[in-house]
């Protein structure tokens, strides 16, 4: 038996009324998802535990089974993870943002125009944040790239400070969410300085692309300690993912991490490739469990881009699904997949909110039919609700 997780990341949504009062999900063309249904569990579930924030980091967590209130320290430690960053015990993890920020009024007047920068690539950043290591690496403060627009600070000692995440304030001033930290504070206004009016960034700017103009610190933590995917489960699993969130989480369970070419994170990502990757992995590697993650939908909503999120949500159903069920049935081996987004992020609201968000549980040897299609209506009508979303995992894998 073979088992896959197929997310979404912010793929569930509110019903729009430009999309006549559907949501992006129900209103895209998911012809694989839909059939999966059919013969499926389709259910909401709960992913973000009452009192949490509903962030990727939780709610992925959750849904590879680990319970958030016990194992979360923090989003940039795991990261941390991922880049290959050894922390001690007294170092805090703090992600590091490339945004865009107005540029005319002072610091605490700006506003957050994008918490991306236009989705930056690898490469352009990884020239900023040399030039802010250059000027801004502090005594017991480093600095690593990490993916886009997704670095890390590590701090060797300090207290854990409450930051704000930079999608959560889009299009409003950012002087009431400024860190309390002098020093972080202190290095964020520094770095518009170093940063806007850079080669790089004029050259984004006359291509019409946003700065990655100022630094923004936010998702402190400590090191983290999460129990080993395969002792847990009995299951030997695989990561395949463009953003070093998941791949810490994969790294923390003793996962292994599978590097697809192509893998950006963004809405032109190498889908086929993931898919193709994850057969290989499970039919020719020997692998039980392997984790599909896309970035895209939540990318997409954070833009505020109904458009774009359904065809987020399309390709994903035409150029991973298509792909792993295609194969996985000339295979001839039995398998269970889980379809879900971690939690939602609405287009109007370009963040992320605690919902239960609807998922989708196919038995390649059963025919359940619990609903005629996958969208967020269709799992509440089930009457399906699983409270623990971390308990989903064990489900998937037969462990109850």
């Amino acid at each position: 038996m073979k088992y896959l997780v197929v997310l979404g990341d912010g793929m569930a949504d509110e019903p729009l009324e430009a999309l006549g009062g559907k949501t992006p999900l129900a209103f895209a063309k998911t012809p694989v998802m839909d059939e999966l249904a059919k013969t499926g569990e389709v259910g909401l579930v709960k992913t973000i535990p009452d009192g949490m924030k509903p962030g990727s980091d939780t709610a992925n967590l959750a849904v590879l089974g680990y319970d958030p209130k016990l194992y979360y320290t923090g989003r940039s430690p795991l990261e941390a993870l991922s880049i290959g960053v050894a922390m001690k015990d007294t170092d805090v993890a703090l992600r590091c943002n490339l945004v865009t920020l107005s540029e005319e009024e002072p610091y605490e007047e700006k506003t957050i125009l994008d918490h991306s920068a236009s989705e930056i690539t690898t490469e352009e950043a990884a020239v900023l944040l040399d030039a802010v290591r250059k000027q801004l690496e502090w005594e017991g403060y480093h600095f690593y790239v990490g993916v886009s627009y997704r670095h890390l600070l590590i701090r060797n000692r300090g207290r854990i400070v409450e930051l704000t995440p930079p999608h959560d304030i889009l299009e409003r001033k950012i002087g009431a969410y400024l860190p309390d930290d002098e020093t972080l504070l202190a290095m964020q206004k520094r770095s518009f300085a170093i940063l806007n009016e850079h080669p790089v960034n004029l050259a984004r700017a006359a291509k019409g692309l946003h700065k990655a103009n100022s630094l923004w610190f936010w998702g402190a933590g400590t090191r983290p300690s999460l129990r080993s995917f395969e002792e847990k489960n009995g299951k030997k699993g695989a990561m395949i993912s463009a953003v070093d969130l998941l791949k810490g989480i994969a790294v923390g369970a003793g996962m292994r991490n599978i590097d697809v070419p192509g893998a950006t994170g963004g809405l032109e990502t190498n889908y086929e490739g993931k898919a193709q990757a994850a057969v290989k992995t499970l039919l020719e590697n020997g692998d039980d469990f392997v984790y599909i993650h896309l970035e895209a939908p939540d990318e997409m909503g954070h833009q505020g881009s109904a458009e774009r999120k359904i065809k987020a949500i399309e390709y994903l159903d035409a150029r991973v699904l298509r792909v792993v069920k295609e194969a996985m049935d000339k295979s001839g081996e039995d398998y269970r997949l889980l379809v879900m987004p971690d939690h939602p992020t609405p287009v109007r609201l370009r963040t992320h909110t605690p919902d239960p968000i609807p998922y989708l549980l196919y038995d390649s040897r059963r025919d359940i039919h619990t609903a005629a299609a996958y969208n967020e209506a269709e799992a509440k009508n089930t009457g399906i609700c699983r409270e623990e979303g971390f308990r989903l995992m064990d489900v998937l894998l037969e462990k109850e």
